[in-house]
């Protein structure tokens, strides 16, 4: 009886840090995107028209593994503000996505 509630806790607690792990990874994305997104917000204020190639990369990168539309577009004809939308679309999948999971 003992070995069974034993092995019981350590399968809970198994769980718990997976789930933890999971919660905390989906979070450090999340704040990823929200730099991404200030870096974004910065060019927009000084009237920038041109992004960074290695912004891009990152940006194109993330949406890429989300499967987001914008990630098979060519670079240089997506505007700021269009990158920006692509970001808040990954982010509300990575915060309301995980509610219904949870």
């Amino acid at each position: 009886m003992i070995q069974e509630t034993c092995l019981e806790i350590g399968e809970l607690e198994q769980h718990w840090v997976a789930r933890r792990e999971t919660q905390n990874a989906r979070r450090r994305r999340i704040r990823f995107i929200d730099e991404l997104i200030e870096e974004f917000e910065k060019l927009n204020l000084a009237d920038e028209q041109q992004v960074p190639r290695e912004l891009r990369e990152r940006v194109r990168a993330l949406i890429g593994s989300e499967e987001h539309p914008l990630s098979t577009r060519p670079a240089d004809q997506v505007a700021i503000a269009e990158w920006m939308d692509a970001l808040f679309d990954v982010q509300d999948s990575l915060m309301f996505g995980a509610e219904e999971g949870e």
